[in-house]
């Protein structure tokens, strides 16, 4: 019998590969406070549980080493003892603090870890927030400058005995960055990695973008808008992710205002305009890697419309949408159109 020639180069490449079968795979897990959603495409069905498996374990082993909420992490170690003296860090941490401190000085200290010092004494669950005596103790604490990193020793120090860290704000676009690291290792040219408020997109989507919503910052049932995007990142930094409603019906969330040690509110960043026309209540920014896109976002949070725009019209190979206290939509200058 003959047989055309392509159905038996077909019939061939099947038998040669036993079970493999190309597909989309997908995953969600609880993991660094957030939901850990993971979507790839594999030529090999054989290796999806391995490839899903390394992923979910890098993003496991971050959060054992980052979280300010595990005794034994690396940062809660260092937290205690820095501030008493030098302590020895990994080369992971060093690095990361590093680039902490280089979004502190490009933002005028807009993004400092060290907001941690009060920012830890707020519990978001519980609706509990430090009084204004203690943040007025505190704030002197409050100064990314307190940082002594020597890089290259792996070597930390806290000039101020009460200063802490976080690194949340830093945290989750490193993984993404890392989960993609893990995709490629394994052959992987198309998937999705997204840790809460941060996404990395590796390859397009099988030859259509990634379709990327932005959520209504003030209804989760609806986006902003919704981006196509391909091989990128984007992070996204809102008053609704973490917050609670005080007393004074007054919105407290988690990014905070290292100039004034509270959660940024609207007379922190007004900068000559009417307060509500500068404050944002979403950032989103757009760039290579998780790791420069999730600093900005906060740091152009805090720094409001005017001057964070103007920060992102800096930068090469970055772009921002952000959404006002009006609900009011802007973009930088290279996404206008």
């Amino acid at each position: 019998m003959m047989y055309p020639v392509r159905p038996l180069l077909f019939l061939i490449a099947l038998l040669a590969c036993g079970v493999c079968n190309a597909d989309w795979h997908y995953d969600k897990q609880a993991i660094m406070g957030t939901e850990v959603h993971l979507q790839f495409w594999t030529d090999d069905d054989s290796k999806a549980a391995e490839i899903n498996r390394a992923v979910m374990d890098e993003f496991r082993r971050i959060d054992a080493a980052l979280s300010p909420y595990k005794d034994n992490s690396e940062l809660s170690r260092v937290n205690r003892e820095a501030g008493k003296g030098e302590v020895n860090i990994s080369p992971e941490l060093a690095t990361i603090i590093d680039k902490s401190l280089h979004y502190s000085d490009r933002t005028g200290g807009a993004f400092d870890i060290t907001f941690a010092t009060l920012g830890s004494l707020y519990d978001f669950r519980e609706g509990r927030k430090a009084d204004m005596e203690t943040t007025q103790a505190l704030l002197p604490a409050v100064n990314y400058r307190h940082i002594a990193l020597d890089q290259q020793k792996h070597r930390l120090a806290f000039k101020d005995p009460r200063t802490k860290i976080d690194l949340g704000g830093i945290a989750k676009g490193y993984s993404v960055d890392r989960a993609v690291a893990i995709l490629q290792s394994f052959g992987v040219q198309n998937a999705s990695v997204s840790a809460g408020g941060d996404a990395r997109l590796l390859g397009d989507k099988r030859g259509k973008p990634w379709l990327i919503g932005i959520r209504h910052p003030r209804d989760k049932s609806k986006n902003a808008a919704v981006i196509p995007l391909e091989n990128t990142a984007i992070s996204t930094s809102g008053d609704y992710e973490r917050f609670f409603i005080d007393g004074d019906d007054h919105r407290v969330h988690h990014i905070f205002n290292p100039t004034t040690g509270q959660p940024t509110d609207t007379d922190a960043n007004s900068d000559g305009q009417s307060p509500e026309q500068d404050k944002l209540i979403s950032v989103s920014i757009i760039g290579p890697e998780g790791f420069d896109t999730d600093p900005l976002s906060t740091s152009v949070f805090v720094l409001g419309k005017k001057k964070g725009l103007a920060l992102i019209e800096e930068l090469d190979n970055f772009e921002a949408i952000v959404i006002d206290a009006d609900h009011r939509m802007f973009f930088s200058s290279g996404l206008q159109q």
